[in-house]
């Protein structure tokens, strides 16, 4: 029953759910999409930070924030795998997992490439007398591509293509038949764009700047039903920048600030209205008292997500999430890891502390983080340790 009541409360926050058959009455209006699993934290380094990347220094989980940042990666090649348990206080076969990999072309420009699968585990079915009815294996996947070029010595941009495929429908048990819900898929453009700045002698340390920008997940809804409703991808605006403090040539500490907002409608409030003064109410007298229309297609969203909400200017600014994290490293072998994540109450009420530590053995990292939640909504990240791994390949320059 544990297990059930888990994979309904996921099924609920990754299938997005529409307000149009819903009354929204009250100030609490968190953007929902479809496929949230690409909002997930994939990497241990960005973990420990705060869930953030799009402005730290490069590494080989880029792809996931920020994919400009390989054209200034100091390895020729270098490939990562991540873990990360989800839900784990309540079951143990939850997880996210992913591999990444880039390969510098020459000083100037990297192609990479990675895959991430989220797996809601094994469901076992049973009947009213507990025979066997069968075994579903929900999950939802992406792969995708991405080339980054410099367009200057301290300016990158880079582009990406991805495949969406999400298959979240419960085939056995009482549930079997339930929707003609399928398996659900589409395609998305990621753009972002990085600068890195030399090394600069300040009075008593040197120092770099840092910056960045990614706007993520463009393309198409998804749709889970064939008659039902479709599902904004989760389109994230991000913008980030960092300092480096070079203390000397072994202690170097990076600070990075990071703002990030879904480029989706804000489910608008709707309200009864007798249009045709009948006396009834019925389906076509729902109506929109306040905010706009959020049926319109992925291109048009975007832009309307940055002046639909009901409540005006202030709402618009409680959907960013932010972010405040620090890197110590230590000759580039150790690293201490600390950040902050910051949601409003009404917009999904995510906050939470992030701890993390990294080491680096020749051509071998491994990273951890763990999370500390400063929120009263639990997170199913809540008390999790993650784990990444990853090898630089070659050595610094080009191929």
């Amino acid at each position: 029953m544990k297990k059930i009541i888990a994979i309904i409360g996921i099924l609920t926050f990754c299938v997005s759910a529409r307000a149009q058959e819903t009354l929204v009455t009250n100030d609490t209006r968190a953007i929902t999409t479809g496929t949230a699993f690409l909002l997930v934290a994939g990497d241990a380094r960005a973990a420990g930070m705060g869930d953030q990347g799009v402005a730290t220094a490069p590494d080989a989980f880029s792809q996931q924030w920020n994919v400009s940042k390989y054209a200034f990666g100091e390895s020729e090649q270098g490939i990562s795998l991540t873990y990360t348990p989800y839900l784990r206080e309540l079951v143990n076969d939850i997880f996210l997992g992913g591999v990444n990999y880039y390969n510098k072309l020459d000083d100037r420009s990297a192609v990479s490439a990675s895959f991430r699968y989220f797996s809601l585990g094994e469901i076992q079915f049973t009947d009213n007398l507990g025979n066997d009815t069968g075994i579903d294996k929900p999950n939802e996947l992406m792969v995708d591509v991405a080339y980054s070029l410099k367009l200057s010595e301290k300016f990158a941009m880079g582009v990406g293509l991805r495949y969406i495929r999400s298959d979240l429908k419960l085939q056995g048990g009482d549930l079997a038949g339930a929707t003609d819900a399928g398996p659900a898929s589409s395609f998305a453009v990621d753009i972002g764009g990085y600068y890195e700045s030399e090394e600069k002698a300040y009075e008593s340390f040197n120092g770099k700047w840092r910056g960045g920008f990614a706007i993520q997940n463009i393309g198409p809804k998804i749709k889970y039903e064939e008659d039902g409703n479709e599902s904004f991808l989760p389109t994230t605006l991000r913008l980030g920048g960092g300092f480096d403090f070079i203390l000397d040539e072994a202690n170097k500490i990076g600070v990075t600030l990071e703002a990030a907002k879904l480029l989706v409608p804000t489910p608008p409030i709707y309200g009864r209205v007798d249009t045709d003064n009948d006396g009834d109410f019925d389906d076509e007298d729902t109506v929109i008292l306040e905010g706009q229309d959020p049926d319109v297609n992925f291109f048009s969203g975007m832009f309307q997500s940055f002046g639909d909400a009901p409540g005006g200017f202030s709402e618009e600014i409680n959907e960013f999430t932010y972010s405040v994290g620090a890197e110590y490293s230590y000759q580039d072998s150790f690293a201490f890891r600390a950040g902050y994540f910051n949601e409003h109450e009404t917009k999904g009420a995510r906050k939470f502390f992030a701890l993390g530590a990294g080491f680096k053995y020749n051509v071998v990292n491994i990273d951890i983080s763990y999370l500390l939640s400063a929120s009263k909504v639990p997170s199913p990240l809540e008390n999790t340790l993650r784990f990444s791994l990853s090898f630089n390949i070659g050595g610094k320059g080009t191929n």
